[in-house]
């Protein structure tokens, strides 16, 4: 992050910034500043959700071929000209260009045509790929302390498995929202009774931020009474989880 290389900066030392999404990402966070100059972003109106817009081809980023604006890094849906996601995973993307070198969590074969575009379009040739990592960790030491250290901050409860292990193959519904998307009361609403009315059995992940204000579990509790009998809830890898049984 951009803290990071104005501490090398300062202290006179190489920095190296890792990159842990796809490289894929990068170019597309790096041609944000693009959509701003070719008047694409900010959407001028919500009709770009349903009147084909994000179905367009984008054949002027070098890295990514046959792409549509539906895949290009998602912050970019917003009619706010001052979104600060925007703003900001541009932005870092960029910063990323004055490091001394990056690592990607990628692998060369994979991503062959975005990493070649980093180095010829913006003329970054250290880059170095070492994904990806969920492969690395079958290399850790069973009894190694690397073992203890998780990402998570809260307690996961393993009894969502336990559940899932009593269910037929693809019979449960699977919803996440991801680590960073917020909503409205309202919205979250609507999707809750979306799914209850659906009648199918679900297993929904539900951060207790994500609802704007953070009201997540008070209204999740509220509905969840109203929906079935048999519900259960559990925390589980830094989520809240709601299953219908």
């Amino acid at each position: 992050m951009r803290f990071g290389i104005k501490a090398a900066e300062d202290l006179g030392i190489p920095e190296v910034q890792f990159w842990t999404a796809s490289a894929c990402s990068f170019i597309g966070y790096l041609h944000y500043r693009e959509l701003i100059r070719r008047g694409i972003f900010p959407f001028k109106n919500d009709d770009y959700l349903t009147d084909g817009t994000l179905d367009k081809p984008v054949d002027w980023i070098c890295g990514m071929s046959n792409v549509k604006f539906r895949d290009l890094p998602s912050f970019l849906r917003t009619t706010d000209p001052n979104d600060i996601m925007f703003d900001f995973m541009g932005e870092e993307a960029q910063s990323c260009l004055k490091a001394s070198s990056i690592i990607f969590n990628a692998f060369d074969e994979f991503e062959t045509e975005a990493l070649e575009a980093v180095i010829s379009k913006f003329n970054f040739p250290n880059i170095y790929t070492i994904g990806p990592l969920q492969l690395l960790a079958r290399h850790i030491v069973s009894k190694s302390q690397v073992n203890s250290l998780n990402s998570s901050l809260w307690k996961p409860d393993s009894k969502v498995f336990e559940w899932l292990d009593q269910r037929a193959p693809n019979s449960v519904v699977y919803v996440n929202y991801g680590s960073v998307t917020t909503m409205t009361d309202h919205h979250f609403r609507e999707f809750a009774w979306g799914l209850a009315n659906s009648r199918q059995q679900f297993l929904w992940i539900v951060r207790p931020d994500v609802v704007q204000g953070g009201e997540s579990a008070r209204i999740f509790d509220t509905l969840w009474m109203e929906f079935y009998d048999g519900n259960y809830l559990c925390w589980c890898a830094c989520h809240l989880l709601a299953f219908l049984c």
